[in-house]
């Protein structure tokens, strides 16, 4: 039982909710299996209006198992998925688990460059891979060794293109069709890999300490590392969350699945949590409002968990249209600030409350949120999940706790939290202190009953649209260019939430700005949403004593004048 005078917070959670979880004894290829059985004919996946039930997707599974078996993946290699929100993404995941091997995501949309660094540490090779981005792991060096690429065409998945057609407004289908097809010479099909029989029910499953995940993030400092994520962190963060959305039922929910699955956001809440919850998963390749409302009318959303620009979007949208958005019981914001008239807008719209959540990939990833209730404070974080307990300590001396009420830095403990990085004793070091305590790298305050709020960042990661942005990474590749002497690459905050990436930039002598070029030799090496969406010049740049670029004293120089 908690103690309430340590844990205050627990006094503020909505009725139902409690202060500790049970803790997961078994794998989540155990927690998959239980579902199927269970769930049987019930939709499990919808993807452009074409259903898989429980026992179909457990069939998949379980061929795509005996696939990579054959393939010869064992227990601890690790696969690779480079793939959006689709059924063959649900398969591929929990194929690999199936077989204890360790599943690796990846943005699908990263550049060559990007993956590649990703690649060279965890070493991974099967890759499975959306068959528009193959083309990326095709170009990789030499040494990088990959035994085997498995493409997906999403148009596999698709149902009869008549029906299709039926269901969706013409643009969106045109474009989807354009956007999802294509072919990847040198590759195996992905139907190859499910053209077995099904995997021997007795070859040995993992269990729950194994490792099950390595997600990539910038982590509080620097380039990406592999958070290593066993399936008792991730089993247990689904058990959390479904605890949090007390009133949430076994194969009534519908959830939307718009947020990548590749995020750690995305991959506890519909690849854990919503199978646990054996409820339908609609599934969306990219967010698009269109695609959204159409599918309201058919398969009204019950969980809708975004960022909130999609929020906003949705809400604007269907209120112009007449649609309904009242189905939308649990409604969690995370990955970036919540606006206040976000909150507003949607309450308005929908009916129901929109509640901020906080967590990292490192706390696989929810370790905080807002009640669904109305003691949620609008404005803050929330209070910690069940099993989770928090301190506010010095920033310089994570040993010494701050008087309640002052700022310092938010640490964590519970049982989401994770192994530590992927061959990267260092940084676990620096992030996973003695007793199990992660260092979020965020300053926060924290009032009497916990209700926590964000007031600074330690780290210097970039918060754009949700993800994070290494501002280390994209001033490596400006430094690139001939032009640059160096860079400092930083946020501006976003009256609507959020930041964008702005660089400053050395230029060598003589050599006038020029921005368009800039973003373009970035676009060579860089994810879309890494580009810098201004790039000032600056003279006399501020160093160090080391003559490294002071990117704080920078970001106060450029940010009065944009």
């Amino acid at each position: 039982m908690a103690n309430t005078e340590q844990q205050p917070w627990v006094q503020n959670y909505q009725p139902g909710v409690p202060a500790e979880i049970d803790l997961p004894e078994e794998s989540l290829v155990a927690m998959l299996e239980k579902s199927v059985t269970e769930a049987g004919r019930h939709p499990a996946l919808e993807f452009f209006g074409r259903r898989t039930t429980y026992t179909e997707l457990g069939d998949q599974i379980d061929r795509a198992a005996e696939g990579l078996r054959q393939l010869g993946v064992r227990p601890g290699d690790r696969v690779a998925l480079i793939l959006p929100n689709c059924p063959q993404h649900v398969v591929a995941f929990y194929a690999a688990l199936r077989i204890g091997a360790v599943v690796v995501e990846h943005n699908p949309l990263y550049t060559s460059r990007e993956l590649r660094h990703q690649f060279e540490d965890h070493q991974a090779r099967v890759v499975i891979v959306w068959d528009k981005a193959a083309a990326a792991v095709k170009s990789f060096p030499s040494d990088i060794e990959i035994d085997h690429v498995i493409s997906v065409n999403l148009l596999e998945a698709f149902p009869l293109l008549k029906r299709l057609a039926l269901q969706l407004p013409m643009k969106s289908l045109r474009e989807s069709r354009s956007a999802l097809s294509g072919a990847a010479p040198g590759t195996m099909p992905w139907k190859s890999l499910l053209s077995h029989g099904p995997i021997d029910t007795s070859y040995p499953r993992p269990v729950v300490s194994d490792l099950a995940a390595i997600q990539y993030t910038s982590g509080t400092t620097g380039h990406p590392k592999g958070a290593m994520l066993t399936h008792f962190n991730l089993y247990s963060n689904a058990l959390q969350g479904e605890a949090w959305m007390a009133g949430a039922e076994y194969r009534k929910e519908i959830f939307y699945a718009i947020l990548p699955m590749f995020h750690a956001f995305g991959m506890t809440l519909y690849l854990t949590y919503g199978i646990r919850k054996q409820a339908l998963l609609v599934l969306f390749p990219k967010f698009d409002v269109d695609l959204v409302l159409a599918a309201m009318k058919k398969s009204p959303a019950t969980v809708y968990c975004a960022v909130p620009p999609i929020y906003e979007r949705t809400a604007m949208a269907a209120k112009e249209r007449g649609i309904s958005l009242r189905s939308c019981k649990f409604c969690i914001s995370g990955a970036m600030n919540l606006p206040d008239h976000v909150v507003e807008l949607w309450e308005s719209v929908s009916g129901g409350l929109l509640v901020e959540g906080y967590g990292m990939t490192e706390s696989s990833p929810v370790a905080l949120g807002n009640p669904f209730h109305p003691t949620r404070r609008p404005g803050t974080i929330g209070v910690p999940f069940p099993s989770t307990l928090m301190k506010v300590v010095d920033p310089d001396d994570p040993t010494v706790e701050v008087p309640q009420g002052e700022p310092g830095e938010l640490l964590l403990k519970g049982p989401q939290v994770f192994q530590g990085y992927w061959n990267n004793p260092e940084e676990t070091a620096k992030t996973l202190l003695p007793g199990g305590w992660l260092r979020t790298g965020d300053i926060v305050t924290v009032n009497a009953d916990g209700f926590t709020t964000i007031v600074d960042r330690a780290k210097e990661l970039v918060i754009t649209g949700g993800f994070n942005v290494s501002p280390s990474e994209v001033e490596g590749v400006l430094r690139l260019h001939p032009a640059v002497v160096d860079a400092a690459v930083f946020g501006k905050p976003l009256e609507r939430g959020g930041e964008m990436v702005v660089a400053a930039v050395e230029l060598e002598p003589g050599v006038a700005l020029d921005e368009e070029a800039l973003r373009a030799h970035c676009r060579e090496h860089l994810s879309a949403y890494k580009i810098p969406r201004r790039i000032v010049q600056i003279e006399n740049t501020p160093r160090s004593l080391l003559g490294k670029i002071l990117r704080k004293q920078v970001r106060e120089q450029v940010l009065p004048t944009l």
